[in-house]
Protein backbone atom coordinates (compact mmCIF):
# COMPACT_ATOMS: atom_id res chain seq x y z
CA UNK A 1 0.00 0.00 0.00
CA UNK A 2 1.17 3.53 -0.72
CA UNK A 3 2.08 5.93 2.06
CA UNK A 4 -0.94 8.16 1.42
CA UNK A 5 -3.50 5.61 0.22
CA UNK A 6 -3.13 3.03 2.97
CA UNK A 7 -5.49 4.48 5.59
CA UNK A 8 -8.75 4.67 3.56
CA UNK A 9 -8.20 1.14 2.22
CA UNK A 10 -7.37 -0.23 5.66
CA UNK A 11 -10.43 1.36 7.25
CA UNK A 12 -12.68 -0.05 4.54
CA UNK A 13 -11.20 -3.55 4.85
CA UNK A 14 -11.41 -3.41 8.63
CA UNK A 15 -15.15 -2.67 8.52
CA UNK A 16 -16.16 -4.94 5.65
CA UNK A 17 -13.74 -7.85 5.97
CA UNK A 18 -12.70 -7.99 9.61
CA UNK A 19 -15.75 -6.74 11.51
CA UNK A 20 -18.59 -7.80 9.22
CA UNK A 21 -17.37 -10.93 7.43
CA UNK A 22 -14.88 -12.52 9.81
CA UNK A 23 -16.15 -11.50 13.23
CA UNK A 24 -19.82 -10.97 12.40
CA UNK A 25 -19.92 -7.91 14.67
CA UNK A 26 -23.34 -6.70 15.74
CA UNK A 27 -24.96 -3.65 14.20
CA UNK A 28 -24.54 -1.75 17.47
CA UNK A 29 -20.79 -2.50 17.59
CA UNK A 30 -20.31 -1.42 13.99
CA UNK A 31 -22.32 1.76 14.60
CA UNK A 32 -20.21 2.58 17.67
CA UNK A 33 -16.95 2.05 15.78
CA UNK A 34 -18.28 4.07 12.84
CA UNK A 35 -19.09 6.99 15.13
CA UNK A 36 -15.58 6.83 16.62
CA UNK A 37 -13.94 7.19 13.21
CA UNK A 38 -16.41 9.85 12.13
CA UNK A 39 -15.33 11.93 15.13
CA UNK A 40 -11.67 11.07 14.55
CA UNK A 41 -11.77 12.19 10.92
CA UNK A 42 -13.60 15.40 11.85
CA UNK A 43 -10.86 16.12 14.38
CA UNK A 44 -8.20 15.41 11.76
CA UNK A 45 -9.90 17.76 9.30
CA UNK A 46 -9.76 20.55 11.86
CA UNK A 47 -6.28 19.82 13.22
CA UNK A 48 -4.40 18.71 10.10
CA UNK A 49 -6.43 20.60 7.47
CA UNK A 50 -6.82 17.48 5.35
CA UNK A 51 -9.95 15.53 4.41
CA UNK A 52 -10.18 11.83 5.36
CA UNK A 53 -9.34 10.75 1.78
CA UNK A 54 -5.96 12.49 2.06
CA UNK A 55 -4.95 11.07 5.44
CA UNK A 56 -2.19 8.49 5.77
CA UNK A 57 -1.61 5.93 8.48
CA UNK A 58 1.39 7.94 9.67
CA UNK A 59 -0.95 10.87 10.48
CA UNK A 60 -2.81 8.81 13.07
CA UNK A 61 0.03 8.38 15.53
CA UNK A 62 -0.03 8.02 19.33
CA UNK A 63 0.21 11.76 20.02
CA UNK A 64 -2.63 12.47 17.58
CA UNK A 65 -4.86 9.80 19.16
CA UNK A 66 -4.16 11.17 22.65
CA UNK A 67 -5.02 14.68 21.46
CA UNK A 68 -8.26 13.36 19.95
CA UNK A 69 -9.25 11.64 23.21
CA UNK A 70 -8.44 14.75 25.24
CA UNK A 71 -10.53 16.83 22.81
CA UNK A 72 -13.51 14.53 23.37
CA UNK A 73 -13.35 15.21 27.09
CA UNK A 74 -12.70 18.93 26.78
CA UNK A 75 -15.06 19.95 23.99
CA UNK A 76 -17.74 17.23 23.99
CA UNK A 77 -17.76 16.66 27.78
CA UNK A 78 -17.20 12.95 27.21
CA UNK A 79 -16.84 10.85 30.34
CA UNK A 80 -13.84 8.62 30.98
CA UNK A 81 -16.03 5.65 30.08
CA UNK A 82 -16.89 7.17 26.69
CA UNK A 83 -13.24 8.06 26.14
CA UNK A 84 -12.24 4.45 26.79
CA UNK A 85 -14.96 3.22 24.44
CA UNK A 86 -13.52 5.36 21.60
CA UNK A 87 -10.03 4.10 22.42
CA UNK A 88 -11.29 0.50 22.22
CA UNK A 89 -12.44 1.08 18.63
CA UNK A 90 -9.10 2.62 17.67
CA UNK A 91 -7.19 -0.24 19.28
CA UNK A 92 -9.29 -2.78 17.40
CA UNK A 93 -8.43 -1.07 14.12
CA UNK A 94 -4.70 -0.92 14.87
CA UNK A 95 -4.60 -4.58 15.93
CA UNK A 96 -6.01 -5.41 12.51
CA UNK A 97 -3.50 -3.08 10.83
CA UNK A 98 -0.59 -4.75 12.63
CA UNK A 99 -1.13 -7.81 10.41
CA UNK A 100 -1.86 -5.87 7.23
CA UNK A 101 0.96 -3.30 7.40
CA UNK A 102 3.89 -4.81 9.35
CA UNK A 103 6.21 -2.09 8.02
CA UNK A 104 4.45 0.27 10.47
CA UNK A 105 4.89 -2.04 13.49
CA UNK A 106 6.63 0.48 15.76
CA UNK A 107 4.06 3.16 14.93
CA UNK A 108 1.20 0.72 15.61
CA UNK A 109 2.72 -0.48 18.88
CA UNK A 110 2.86 3.07 20.24
CA UNK A 111 -0.85 3.54 19.54
CA UNK A 112 -1.74 0.19 21.12
CA UNK A 113 0.25 1.16 24.21
CA UNK A 114 -2.06 4.12 24.98
CA UNK A 115 -3.62 3.22 28.35
CA UNK A 116 -7.31 3.38 29.15
CA UNK A 117 -8.29 6.05 31.62
CA UNK A 118 -9.24 4.81 35.05
CA UNK A 119 -12.59 5.91 36.37
CA UNK A 120 -14.83 5.27 39.35
CA UNK A 121 -17.79 2.99 38.89
CA UNK A 122 -20.82 4.79 40.17
CA UNK A 123 -23.51 3.00 42.12
CA UNK A 124 -26.70 2.65 40.11
CA UNK A 125 -29.70 4.45 41.54
CA UNK A 126 -33.32 3.49 41.03
CA UNK A 127 -36.45 5.59 40.71
CA UNK A 128 -39.20 5.27 43.27
CA UNK A 129 -42.80 4.68 42.23
CA UNK A 130 -43.62 8.33 42.99
CA UNK A 131 -40.74 9.53 40.77
CA UNK A 132 -41.77 7.19 37.95
CA UNK A 133 -45.38 8.37 38.10
CA UNK A 134 -44.24 12.01 38.07
CA UNK A 135 -42.22 11.48 34.88
CA UNK A 136 -44.92 9.43 33.14
CA UNK A 137 -47.49 12.14 33.80
CA UNK A 138 -45.49 14.79 31.91
CA UNK A 139 -46.01 13.85 28.21
CA UNK A 140 -49.06 15.61 26.72
CA UNK A 141 -51.18 12.65 25.65
CA UNK A 142 -53.50 14.85 23.59
CA UNK A 143 -50.76 14.95 20.93
CA UNK A 144 -49.19 12.17 18.84
CA UNK A 145 -45.69 12.91 20.15
CA UNK A 146 -46.92 12.93 23.73
CA UNK A 147 -48.62 9.54 23.33
CA UNK A 148 -45.49 8.13 21.69
CA UNK A 149 -43.25 9.42 24.45
CA UNK A 150 -45.56 8.19 27.21
CA UNK A 151 -45.69 4.70 25.69
CA UNK A 152 -41.93 4.63 25.19
CA UNK A 153 -41.21 5.67 28.79
CA UNK A 154 -43.78 3.24 30.16
CA UNK A 155 -42.27 0.36 28.20
CA UNK A 156 -38.76 1.34 29.33
CA UNK A 157 -39.83 1.36 32.98
CA UNK A 158 -41.73 -1.91 32.74
CA UNK A 159 -39.22 -3.96 30.73
CA UNK A 160 -35.85 -2.46 31.65
CA UNK A 161 -34.67 -2.60 28.02
CA UNK A 162 -31.39 -0.92 27.16
CA UNK A 163 -31.72 2.34 25.26
CA UNK A 164 -30.22 0.81 22.10
CA UNK A 165 -32.71 -2.06 22.32
CA UNK A 166 -35.63 0.28 22.89
CA UNK A 167 -35.00 2.53 19.88
CA UNK A 168 -34.38 -0.43 17.55
CA UNK A 169 -37.74 -2.09 18.25
CA UNK A 170 -40.11 -2.62 15.34
CA UNK A 171 -43.87 -3.02 15.54
CA UNK A 172 -43.68 -6.77 14.97
CA UNK A 173 -41.52 -7.12 18.11
CA UNK A 174 -44.66 -6.70 20.25
CA UNK A 175 -46.91 -9.72 20.84
CA UNK A 176 -50.16 -8.82 22.59
CA UNK A 177 -51.76 -12.26 22.39
CA UNK A 178 -51.61 -15.00 25.00
CA UNK A 179 -48.47 -14.47 27.07
CA UNK A 180 -47.99 -10.87 25.88
CA UNK A 181 -44.35 -9.95 25.53
CA UNK A 182 -41.84 -7.81 23.66
CA UNK A 183 -38.99 -9.51 21.80
CA UNK A 184 -35.58 -8.01 21.08
CA UNK A 185 -32.00 -8.93 20.27
CA UNK A 186 -29.77 -7.18 22.78
CA UNK A 187 -26.13 -6.91 23.76
CA UNK A 188 -24.07 -9.97 22.90
CA UNK A 189 -26.66 -10.95 20.25
CA UNK A 190 -28.85 -12.42 22.97
CA UNK A 191 -32.49 -12.74 22.00
CA UNK A 192 -34.88 -12.30 24.86
CA UNK A 193 -38.59 -11.97 25.46
CA UNK A 194 -39.85 -9.75 28.26
CA UNK A 195 -43.41 -10.22 29.59
CA UNK A 196 -45.68 -7.20 29.53
CA UNK A 197 -47.83 -6.08 32.44
CA UNK A 198 -51.51 -5.25 31.89
CA UNK A 199 -50.88 -1.49 31.91
CA UNK A 200 -48.19 -1.77 29.24
CA UNK A 201 -50.38 -4.10 27.17
CA UNK A 202 -53.26 -1.62 27.12
CA UNK A 203 -50.99 1.31 26.28
CA UNK A 204 -49.22 -0.58 23.47
CA UNK A 205 -52.52 -1.84 22.07
CA UNK A 206 -53.77 1.75 21.80
CA UNK A 207 -50.45 2.96 20.39
CA UNK A 208 -50.34 0.31 17.64
CA UNK A 209 -53.75 1.52 16.44
CA UNK A 210 -52.38 5.04 15.88
CA UNK A 211 -51.95 6.11 12.23
CA UNK A 212 -48.40 5.37 11.09
CA UNK A 213 -46.02 8.11 10.01
CA UNK A 214 -45.08 7.34 6.40
CA UNK A 215 -45.88 3.63 6.92
CA UNK A 216 -43.16 3.43 9.57
CA UNK A 217 -42.16 -0.02 10.80
CA UNK A 218 -40.39 1.36 13.90
CA UNK A 219 -42.37 0.94 17.11
CA UNK A 220 -41.44 4.47 18.20
CA UNK A 221 -40.77 6.42 14.99
CA UNK A 222 -39.55 9.97 14.65
CA UNK A 223 -41.40 12.57 12.61
CA UNK A 224 -39.89 11.21 9.39
CA UNK A 225 -40.89 7.59 10.06
CA UNK A 226 -37.42 6.33 11.00
CA UNK A 227 -36.15 5.03 14.32
CA UNK A 228 -35.55 7.51 17.10
CA UNK A 229 -31.89 8.15 17.87
CA UNK A 230 -30.43 7.47 21.31
CA UNK A 231 -29.63 11.18 21.59
CA UNK A 232 -33.25 11.98 20.79
CA UNK A 233 -34.51 9.74 23.58
CA UNK A 234 -31.99 11.23 26.02
CA UNK A 235 -33.21 14.69 25.07
CA UNK A 236 -36.90 13.92 25.57
CA UNK A 237 -36.17 12.15 28.86
CA UNK A 238 -34.22 15.16 30.15
CA UNK A 239 -37.14 17.38 29.16
CA UNK A 240 -39.69 15.31 31.06
CA UNK A 241 -37.47 14.89 34.12
CA UNK A 242 -37.05 18.68 34.26
CA UNK A 243 -40.85 19.04 34.12
CA UNK A 244 -41.37 16.35 36.75
CA UNK A 245 -39.08 18.10 39.25
CA UNK A 246 -41.87 20.58 39.95
CA UNK A 247 -44.13 17.72 41.07
CA UNK A 248 -41.59 15.49 42.80
CA UNK A 249 -38.96 17.12 45.00
CA UNK A 250 -36.77 13.98 45.22
CA UNK A 251 -35.96 14.26 41.47
CA UNK A 252 -33.88 17.32 42.25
Amino acid sequence: MSATGDLPALVECWFTDRLMRQRGASANTIASYRDTFRLLFAFAQERLRRPPSKLSLADIDASFVCAFLDDLEARRSATARTRNLRLTAIRSFFRYVSFQAPAHSAHIQRVLAIPAKRCDKRRLHFLSRTEIDAILSCPDQSTWIGRRDHTLLLLAVQTGLRLSELVSLNRDAVNLGHGAHVRCVGKGRKERCTPLAKTAQRRLCAWLKEPRTRSATALFPNMHGGHLSTDGVQSLLNKYVAMARGKCASLR
